[in-house]
């Protein structure tokens, strides 16, 4: 009787272990992991709208691009930055600590705290454009003025117009943010620009009565500031060479070029 009651019990285990895993000698079959966005949203919305908005090139990538699996299955189901962000393929993706700056790989422009070492890694030319030319723009974080990726600021966030008829896009007319004392201008700079911060001069050519005052200042001063023309560029040698030779200097006779002695 009781060989038969043990027969009956192994026959019940045999019979119910498959539907016990955990009593099972076989490792459970994981989960496959065909999910979409619209399965995973119903959990995580934050991260799929996000993505959404402002997923960059992530948008492309479907949840499992990145994510290998679920828990309990899956310890670790975030795949690296490397997985797709080779570090062959540009030195900035060899910068150790990604999510130091892009805190959300569903949002990974939405780029926070930046040093200037990781920033020289992409933009390399404006970051040797502040060390070539120093000036108090050199001594200052990108994320000074640069508080979000690609943000391109206004100049008047910090600084105040020579004038008040300056207009705030008239300041990169004249100024680079990454060498801003390196002062450059196009050919069709209006006088008005250089009277707001050459009042003085400016003042006395207006109130000229030479030809000199119908010129835009660009016209002698041109491509570079501080440049000084030669009057002979524009005038050549108008008198004589033993008049020239006894004065040497044009304004010996003409006073200054901003306000001429005719």
């Amino acid at each position: 009787m009781m060989n038969a009651l043990k027969c009956i019990s192994i026959m019940i285990v045999l019979f119910l272990a498959p539907l016990f895993p955990a009593y099972s000698d076989e490792a459970p079959a994981k989960t496959q992991f065909p999910w979409t966005k619209d399965d995973c949203v119903r959990c995580h919305p934050g991260p799929v709208n996000a993505r959404a908005e402002a997923g960059g090139k992530h948008r492309n990538v479907p949840c499992a691009g990145c994510h290998v699996g679920h828990p309990p299955e899956v310890k670790k189901p975030i795949a690296q930055c490397s997985k797709c962000h080779l570090k062959t393929r540009k030195p900035h993706f060899r910068q150790e600590g990604c999510l130091n700056c892009h805190r959300d790989p569903h949002s990974p422009l939405n780029i926070s705290t930046l040093g200037n070492d990781v920033c020289l890694t992409c933009h390399e030319k404006q970051v040797e454009q502040l060390r070539d030319n120093p000036s108090k723009h050199t001594a200052l974080n990108c994320s000074t003025c640069h508080d979000v990726h690609r943000k391109i600021p206004q100049c008047t966030q910090c600084h105040t117009p020579h004038s008040d008829d300056m207009a705030v896009a008239e300041c990169k007319k004249c100024h680079d943010p990454h060498k801003p004392k390196n002062i450059t201008f196009a050919d069709d700079m209006l006088s008005n620009n250089c009277g707001a911060c050459h009042k003085k001069v400016f003042e006395v050519l207006s109130a000229s009565a030479a030809k000199h005052r119908t010129f835009e200042c660009v016209l002698c001063h041109q491509g570079k500031h501080k440049t000084i023309p030669d009057c002979r560029d524009c005038h050549g040698t108008p008198h004589p060479e033993i008049f020239m030779a006894k004065f040497p200097k044009c304004g010996m006779c003409h006073n200054i070029a901003h306000d001429l002695n005719m």
